[in-house]
């Protein structure tokens, strides 16, 4: 009997941190539900629950007109009501969630958790988010997306500070954005599967350099430490380097660093060793080709290591659905999974493969990934239209 209690402590704490993130949460602003006024839990005539300063934040500030985050239905701010379920769970759950947070901090061994402390963008403000960036000199935050003006740029706080790429039919204009990056001299580059081209533009957003013509379906783009452009064709399995005099808006010159590759997408550079890092996952799925693949070049091109979905099996119980990869600042290869909404570390490329949980809660749909300059982990969760912002603790 007292060994079957004592089992149940971290079953139970475990318990209680899956209900503080999955009930006990805002899903539009990320902070915890509570009993004072702006925390206070909502529910909209729709069913979806928000607290109380979101509500406010969404509604007109006349009519109190708003739109469900989640589900489009229209309401207004006075038809909501307090959400006496999660009052009461909050009451419950109150006392044995500090102890058991408090035990989960103190855990020995192994990487510390990653601990979320900001979130920013939600409905409206991002829509539908495809990539990711961090301009390298500003510590700005790049996010490409479906909304009217196609790119998004805010501030290290999560504030928008300016927006471009108007959502139409002219060269200039971004009609489908899969991904983007920020070149050292702050050019934001971004792909556009529209219409299959790659679009230069300035940080305030004037166009430079119009890209077409010589891609399939550009995918997957990032800047190497010698500020060029290394970028994945999806449907012509290929990846290539682009020179570009930024200044000038001109192209210098473009190589094929890799053909046949299956399907390749996003794509990452290390700027310690200059190794190449591409998510292959086909474009044509099928029954027994729904795997995805991480292959990791060296600066020569030099194949140095690769891992797909059934090697990754043999270490986790749940099927590896690979959407994003970057690398952190020591050279380790970081993949986002859709599948167990998580994010993993692969290990070095020549140790390939060792994996482990890095991320666990919290995730909804992460699609793209980054470290910034003071080793924190941004994550586009494209579910919640969000960054989430997670600071390392490598323990």
């Amino acid at each position: 009997m007292g060994a079957e209690a004592s089992g149940s402590g971290p079953a139970l704490r475990e318990l209680l941190r899956e209900a503080e993130i999955s009930l006990l949460e805002c899903k539009v602003c990320f902070e915890r539900f509570g009993h004072r006024q702006q925390r206070r839990p909502r529910n909209l005539p729709c069913g979806h629950v928000v607290c109380l300063a979101c509500v406010a934040a969404l509604a007109h500030p006349r009519t109190l007109a708003l739109e469900c985050p989640f589900c489009r239905r229209a309401c207004r701010g006075c038809d909501t009501s307090d959400c006496l379920p999660v009052l009461h769970l909050l009451e419950l759950l109150g006392s044995a969630l500090r102890p058991a947070q408090a035990a989960h901090r103190g855990a020995p061994g192994g990487p510390g958790p990653l601990t979320c402390h900001l979130a920013f963008g939600g409905w409206g403000t991002l829509v539908n988010p495809t990539g990711l960036a961090l301009c390298p000199k500003t510590g700005r935050v790049v996010v490409v997306h479906d909304g009217k003006r196609r790119v998004k740029i805010f501030d290290s706080g999560g504030g928008c500070a300016h927006q471009f790429g108007e959502k139409g039919d002219a060269a200039q204009d971004i009609k489908y954005p899969l991904d983007v990056t920020v070149t050292n001299d702050c050019h934001v580059v971004v792909t556009d599967a529209g219409d299959r081209s790659i679009k230069v533009f300035d940080f305030f957003g004037q166009i430079r350099l119009v890209v077409g013509g010589q891609f399939s379906l550009p995918w997957g783009v990032e800047t190497t430490p010698q500020n060029g452009v290394v970028v994945t064709d999806a449907e012509a399995g290929s990846l290539h380097l682009l020179e570009v005099d930024f200044p000038e808006g001109v192209l210098r010159r473009t190589e094929r660093l890799q053909a046949h590759l299956c399907g390749p997408r996003g794509v990452a550079v290390s700027w310690l060793t200059g190794a190449i890092a591409v998510l292959e996952r086909p474009l044509a799925l099928g029954a027994g080709t729904c795997g995805t693949t991480v292959k990791v070049f060296s600066a020569t091109m030099q194949l140095i290591g690769r891992v797909d979905t059934f090697g990754l099996s043999l270490f986790f119980p749940s099927e590896i659905t690979a959407s994003a990869v970057t690398f952190d600042h020591q050279g380790n290869v970081i993949v986002a999974d859709t599948s167990s909404h998580a994010v993993l570390c692969l290990g070095k490329p020549e140790e390939f493969p060792g994996p482990k949980p890095v991320i666990t809660h919290g995730l909804s749909h992460p699609v793209a990934l980054t470290f910034t300059k003071e080793n924190s982990l941004l994550v586009l969760d494209s579910a919640a239209h969000s960054v989430k912002v997670y600071k390392v603790d490598w323990g």
